[in-house]
């Protein structure tokens, strides 16, 4: 076997470990269409390059890439080498602390060594592309790690968090999944002390820390969906649901999932749930969509329209 062969299939091994979590010997085999002596010959090869590849003996066991002093070499596909470079593109402009220049080094890193045929799909998709960026809050990078991490191995964290009111309090939960609206982060994680189901904005976050109490994670709601009913309904003084003529799709690209919660009805009709601290700016939020509506609640909202109709009809006489 030459030395070209050799050094091909060790990259495919790297690719391979890559890939996910674990791999048995026996797959390693299958996929290289190698023996299984070969694989071993394979992986120590690996560890003399400087990457640390751990094995696990026994039912279950097998080969797993570790953390080591550099990074490796990553081996993207077609699709995935596209996908990597749109995203660092999108995130040159995010709201993640210091990651606009870090993604942009990146990028350049990566468009070095792409092949012309990907370099100039990625162009294309940059080049018919703009980013609407409103304002934001920008979120530490080392602080989404950290979380992200904390997500991935199921250990709980520990922060002090300012509530509304501004003040702190030392908070111990069980992080599940974050979430972003575009302008801000969130988290939802059991809240330990309180054992319930809970929603952190990241911006609110600070002395975050992993700790080494590892939790089993369980049956929970589904984090896109509990997050947008948190910061759609809770922190308001009003809710209000109003059925809508139109189809749901067509609301849901005028009122964002910050804003508002989009409900399936019948008929041609949806049902809006929104939050408000003040009627009179619910009911011209609703008008504003240009729809026919009906409140369903609160009847003070009723009432506020009624209020805002007889204003409209004053300013459009003629004199």
């Amino acid at each position: 076997m030459t030395v070209e062969s050799t050094t091909e299939r060790v990259l495919r091994m790297l690719a391979l470990l890559q890939r996910r979590p674990s791999w048995t010997a026996a797959e390693l085999a299958a996929e290289l269409g190698v023996t299984d002596r070969s694989v071993r010959r394979d992986v120590e090869r690996l560890r003399a390059l400087g990457y640390p590849v751990h094995a696990t003996a026994g039912v279950g066991g097998g080969y797993q890439l570790g953390a080591g002093t550099r990074l490796p070499p990553l081996l993207l596909d077609d699709e995935e080498a596209i996908a990597t470079a749109v995203s660092l593109r999108l995130a040159s402009g995010g709201t993640v602390a210091g990651a606009s220049e870090a993604a942009l080094r990146a990028l350049a890193k990566l468009d070095q060594v792409m092949p012309p045929r990907l370099r100039a799909e990625v162009r294309a998709v940059h080049g018919a592309t703009d980013t609407l960026v409103g304002p934001g809050v920008e979120i530490d990078a080392e602080l989404l790690v950290t979380l992200a991490r904390a997500c991935r191995d199921a250990v709980r964290v520990r922060f002090r968090y300012a509530g509304r009111a501004g003040e702190e309090r030392e908070r111990t939960v069980e992080p599940v999944r974050m979430v972003t609206t575009g302008r801000r982060w969130y988290l939802m994680a059991r809240d330990v002390d309180r054992d319930d189901w809970r929603t952190f904005r990241l911006d609110r976050m600070r002395e975050l820390a992993a700790t080494t109490w590892r939790f089993q994670a369980g049956e929970h709601p589904d984090p896109v969906a509990y997050v947008q009913r948190s910061v759609t309904e809770a922190p308001y003084r009003y809710l209000a649901r109003v059925r809508v003529h139109a189809r749901p799709d067509r609301v849901r690209e005028l009122v964002p999932p910050q804003v508002g919660r989009v409900e399936d009805d019948r008929d041609g009709w949806c049902v809006l749930v929104v939050g408000g601290e003040d009627l009179d700016r619910l009911a011209m939020h609703v008008a504003r969509l240009g729809f026919e509506a009906e409140v369903l609640e609160p009847p003070e909202l009723r009432e506020a329209a009624a209020l805002l109709a007889r204003r409209l009809a004053v300013m459009a006489r003629t004199s």
